[in-house]
């Protein structure tokens, strides 16, 4: 499953988890990402979404 959204891109980022005693471990987060069916150039197809541009409509979900 794709780590990153078909529409805008967005994917996974990094950065430090911070202990109590400020000691620094990389760790990432990753976008929230949902299999859709949605139309693409007229045509039904699978494609991976973030959640923000489903709610957001930018996607037209296939029935």
């Amino acid at each position: 499953m794709s780590k990153a959204c078909d529409v805008c891109g967005k994917g996974r980022i990094s950065g430090n988890t911070v202990s109590h005693s400020n000691r620094h471990n990389k760790r990432v987060w990753g976008a929230n990402i949902k299999k859709v069916k949605a139309v693409v150039n007229g045509s039904p197809k699978r494609i991976s979404v973030c959640t923000r541009c489903l709610r957001s409509n930018k996607v037209e979900r296939a029935i």
